[in-house]
Order: C-alpha cells, then sequence, then structure tokens
C-alpha cells in the first residue's frame, strides 16, 4: 500500500522532491504546503512542473494539510534564514502523527554537540507524544559526507584521514538567499555574511563531522575553520542576480575536525560563479562542478563523483541527489522508532523501491 505523503515548499528542492512523490507509485501525495500567496490553490502537477493534474491543490495552511493524517511529511521549507521558524514547523508535524524526512534545518541531520538540549528535547518530546521519527539530510552536508564516506573507509585497513569536497561553478543556481545573503556573493570582500560570522561553518558542517566521527568510533577534540574570498575582475550577471566589481564571486572555505591534535576529518568547499577564477584552488573532475571524497590510509582513495541529469546542469543534478535520498528515505523513516533519526540508526538504502518503479514502468 502507498505511503500517503504530506509535502511542504516547492523550491528548489521541494520542487524536485515533490515530482518524484507525484510519479513515484510507493507514495501517495496527502497534500501540499506552500508558503507564496501565489502558489496557493494551484494543483501539485503544475508547482512539480510535470504539466500533469493531480487533484492535490495547494495551501498555506500547515495545519490543515497535517488533519488529514499524513504518515509522513516531505518538509523543504528553508532553513537557513528561519531556523526556529522551521525547528517549530517540525516539532508541529512530529507531534500530529507524521514522520518527518526533511531537507532542512541543517542541524537535525546531527544536533548533538550543536543544539542545546533546549532545542533538541521539545523535537524529542514532540517524536514520543507523536509516535514519529524525523530524519534530516542533504548533499553537503550530506549523503557526501556520511553515506559515501562510511562505504568507502568500510574497505580500509588502516583510516589517517577523510576529506570531502564540493568543487562548484554555481553561477547558474538561481537560490538568492542564499547565494547572497547567507554565502555573501557580490558584497564587498571582507563584509562577512552570516556564514562566515564566527562559528557558523563549524555550527553548519559540524553536524556532518560529529557524525562521521561517531560512525568511526572516536570524539572530535575541536572543529576549526578557515576561509578565503576572492573579487571579481569585473562586473557580471548570474542567474540569481548581479554581481558587482570587486564584489565577492569566488570563495573557499574548509571545516576541519581535530583529535589527537590532527586535522582527521576535513570538509573543503570551491565556489565559484566564473570558471577562470583562482586556477590554483581545486578544479572539478566534470565541467561546472563535482564532489569528491579523499581517504589518507591503506588502502587510500581519491573518487570523484559527476552528477549530471537529463533535467538540468549540475547544479540541478546535486539538488536532485538530495531530493532523491530524501524521498527515498521515507520508507525506513516510517518504520523507525520515534525519534531523531540520522545515517547511522536507518538501515542502508539500496535503492530496492527506485529499481522496482523503473522495471514496473
Amino acid at each position: 500500500m502507498a505511503i500517503r505523503v504530506l509535502h511542504v515548499a516547492t523550491g528548489n528542492v521541494g520542487r524536485i522532491a515533490l515530482g518524484q512523490l507525484i510519479e513515484d507509485p510507493r507514495f501517495e501525495l496527502a497534500g501540499l504546503v506552500v508558503s507564496d500567496p501565489g502558489k496557493v490553490g494551484r494543483d501539485a502537477g503544475e508547482l512539480a512542473g510535470l504539466g500533469t493534474v493531480t487533484g492535490v491543490r495547494a495551501t498555506d495552511d500547515l495545519d490543515a494539510a497535517l488533519a488529514v493524517r499524513p504518515e509522513c511529511t516531505v518538509y523543504c521549507a528553508i532553513g537557513e534564514t528561519r531556523l526556529f521558524e522551521a525547528l517549530d514547523d517540525v516539532r508541529r508535524i512530529l507531534a500530529s502523527g507524521s514522520n518527518v524526512a526533511a531537507s532542512s534545518p541543517v542541524p537535525l541531520i546531527y544536533p548533538w554537540g550543536l543544539l542545546p538540549d533546549r532545542m533538541i528535547d521539545p523535537i524529542e518530546d514532540a517524536c514520543r507524544t507523536g509516535g514519529t521519527s524525523v530524519f534530516a539530510t542533504g548533499v553537503d552536508p550530506g549523503w557526501i559526507n556520511d553515506l559515501l564516506p562510511f562505504a568507502i573507509a568500510g574497505t580500509c585497513q588502516r583510516v589517517e584521514q577523510v576529506r570531502c569536497s564540493e568543487i562548484a561553478d554555481y553561477a547558474s543556481y538561481d537560490g538568492g538567499p542564499v547565494l547572497f545573503d547567507f554565502m555573501g556573493f557580490g558584497r564587498p570582500v571582507g563584509d562577512l555574511p552570516r556564514m562566515f560570522k564566527p562559528g557558523i561553518l563549524a555550527a553548519s558542517w559540524g553536524v556532518s563531522l560529529r557524525m562521521l566521527a561517531r560512525g568511526f568510533g572516536f570524539e572530535l577534540d575541536d572543529i576549526t575553520e578557515w576561509f578565503e574570498q576572492e573579487p571579481a575582475p569585473e562586473a557580471f550577471d548570474v542567474a540569481a542576480g548581479h554581481i558587482p566589481a570587486g564584489g565577492v564571486a569566488a570563495m573557499r572555505f574548509q571545516i576541519r575536525g581535530v583529535a589527537g591534535g590532527k586535522e582527521v576529518l576535513v570538509i573543503d568547499h570551491t565556489t565559484r560563479l566564473r570558471g577562470d577564477l583562482r586556477p590554483d584552488w581545486p578544479q572539478p573532475a566534470q565541467d561546472g562542478g563535482s564532489y569528491r571524497v579523499e581517504i589518507v590510509g591503506e588502502p587510500s582513495y581519491r573518487v570523484d563523483v559527476c552528477p549530471t541529469s537529463a533535467r538540468g546542469d549540475h547544479n540541478y543534478a546535486a539538488i536532485a541527489s538530495g531530493a532523491g535520498r530524501l524521498v527515498n528515505a521515507i520508507p525506513d523513516v516510517v518504520a523507525a522508532p520515534p525519534g531523531l533519526r540520522t545515517p547511522l540508526d536507518l538501515p542502508f538504502n539500496t535503492a530496492r523501491g527506485v529499481f522496482a518503479a523503473a522495471l514496473a514502468g
């Protein structure tokens, strides 16, 4: 029997996840919640870009949507600029009796050691009240920082360091709030956005570092941050807007997990808005962008991941991979014991449902 699912938000991640929920026979779309007044009343098939009629029309009333008693809610509303509101949304959904598979807020990927108990306890209480579980994931932070490193390191006799990298051109990414407000592209060098305020990098990606450490069986002594910005040599436009001359047009940052006085876990991001900027920084394994997992050990590895899609470029493909992991986790999230769940708690996903749907089609 198909799992009844409520979907929240139709942004970059949400729109792709919604499309899979409509097309995948494992799921029945029970409702759709949006925040944009211009989307209220429109059919889910239209908002997913499928050109189909589902009969499910968008509402901006979360409580009314939860009244249909979905087994799981896919929550894709933005969390970077509205952390407390997003946490409250998730709490309400869980307490109502609906499990949650979420792309945000990011701290829920692994909140321990980051969020105080006063922010974690209400989520756990809501899980107990509703008999529900919540699983948050993404790409980076997400499966590039947990699923892939664990799988590769599981073949090693010895591991000394794990480095996870994103090397990407974001010129085609149209997420203005993330690109300009959170990451600070277009600002004068040194005019630091929220992402580069002390502690924010460690908070945003520390969830993955702490989860990696727990999975590998040790604790981190410290998490450190480093970043560098590169200005635009002249003004140019990208999908999200305008970059003035002298405004930040490329950046590189690292979040480093330290144990025993050594940097043992590293997340390394190189983000450009033009491919010709800072050629001395890491280069992607394919035009536009790629991910990389490097393990120093015995044996050592360098694994390049090059996502592509028939529906868009490398940025679309990367977002689609995060949406896919989120939706494919729904059956395991529904079956999980109540509480906050991580990749260390859920069974290994073998894409059994994805293949079954493809073969049936």
